[in-house]
């Protein structure tokens, strides 16, 4: 798809989002490509992620997830492809200008404190950010208590907290997070998800690259899925985990019952237990009056399930190829 199709799909042109026709989102990419060599790394990824909106990219190590957001921040060339980001073309230094960016590996100088390690990003983004909210900077990520010790003595997991805060100092419109939370206790990961849901709540777009299945599934609002380079599935958690389903155990069930749950869905039976897959939320059936309608016929419900698949098992079986229509991709790629 070129990056026209795609503009038209979405009914927004690059060139209207440039010239401030329309709301640009704070992510536009469409077609990325990038190969090694013989290997190919990204092949035809495309999608947008608005403002205000968490995206979770999710994979297998060596998918191209790296590489896609190196891609986007302008730290790879991609060997075909266009990027916009918030509304300016990537290769506009100024589309960078109000993006925060905690990368998977990185080093600060260990003589440095947090507070100067602060004070040089400010400066190099050219930003006037007052040394009281560098501070608050600081504290909204746990290191309220270390702003004066060197970095040389931090652990990973502090180091990782300090990277954050370089991410927000400078009052980002775009945050791209990429494994956030690897060198993070569980305390640490509850309060990375609770800041991207913070940023959230203040307009600022997300995109998140992380292991951590739950967590995506807790803050994210669509989801990407990569193989093998390619976008193997995409949506929202609801468009991605699929119906909606439900487990009922019933007793005195006959014919009538049965019939009743058939129309609110298909139907499957183990023993007295009965499994309804709804039909979509257009369609106005709820458990509550399915209920109701098989009380009203003389059924004793025993039990009401609610049937959900989790995030981690629809990535898995994207990933085996269980998903019917799943295209064979391009070989793998050289690396992240």
């Amino acid at each position: 798809m070129t990056s026209a199709d795609a503009a038209t799909v979405r009914g927004v042109t690059p060139e209207a989002e440039l010239e401030g026709l329309q709301p640009s989102p704070a992510v536009w990419c469409s077609g990325l490509r990038k190969r090694y060599g013989r290997q190919t790394a990204v092949e035809d990824v495309s999608f947008t992620v608005a403002r205000g909106e968490v995206l979770g990219l999710l994979g297998p190590n060596g998918a191209g997830k790296t590489s896609v957001i190196k891609m986007l921040l302008g730290l790879v060339r991609p060997d075909a492809g266009e990027v916009l980001l918030l509304g300016r073309r990537s290769s506009d230094p100024r589309s960078r200008s109000a993006v925060g960016y905690l990368p998977e590996l990185f080093r600060y100088q260990p003589w440095l404190t947090p507070t100067e390690v602060l004070d040089l990003h400010v400066r190099l983004a050219r930003v006037d950010v007052p040394p009281a909210e560098r501070r608050e900077c600081l504290a909204l990520v746990g290191l309220a208590g270390r702003t004066g010790d060197r970095v040389g003595g931090f652990s990973k997991g502090m180091q990782q907290r300090l990277g954050l805060a370089v991410a927000l100092v400078a009052r980002p419109e775009l945050v791209v997070l990429d494994e956030p939370t690897s060198a993070l206790d569980p305390l640490g990961r509850v309060d990375v998800r609770d800041l991207v849901l913070s940023l959230k709540s203040r307009g600022v777009a997300v995109l998140l690259n992380s292991h951590l299945i739950g967590e995506v599934e807790r803050v994210c609002d669509r989801v990407v899925i990569l193989d093998k380079g390619r976008v193997a599935a995409s949506g929202t958690l609801a468009e991605l985990l699929g119906q909606r389903e439900v487990r009922l155990r019933l007793d005195t069930a006959d014919g009538r019952a049965e019939e009743r749950l058939r129309a609110a869905g298909s139907l499957t039976r183990s023993g007295d237990w009965f499994t309804v897959q709804l039909a979509s939320d257009d369609d106005g059936v709820t458990v509550p009056d399915l209920v109701r309608d098989l009380v009203g016929l003389g059924v004793r419900v025993h039990a009401v399930e609610p049937v959900r698949i989790s995030l981690e098992e629809r990535l898995l079986s994207v990933l085996r190829h269980e998903e019917p229509g799943h295209e064979e991709t391009a070989p793998a790629e050289a690396g992240r």
